[in-house]
């Protein structure tokens, strides 16, 4: 039923991306979408490392 994104449909979704914000904005956009996913990713590697210490503290 599902099936991974290909090329025709990458091709889509830039040219809906360039006519809906410019192609000025592109780059801000995706630089503001690699920083959130830079900080989740931080945050995700944060929590496992305190869930660790407090594991190591129980046993």
């Amino acid at each position: 039923m599902f099936r991974s994104i290909g090329l025709p449909e990458l091709l889509v979704i830039l040219v809906v991306a360039v006519l809906l914000f410019g192609g000025k904005k592109i780059p801000e956009l995706a630089k503001g979408l690699g920083e959130g996913i830079k900080n989740f990713k931080g945050a995700l590697k944060s929590e496992e490392h305190n869930a660790n210490v407090d594991d190591k503290k129980q046993a």
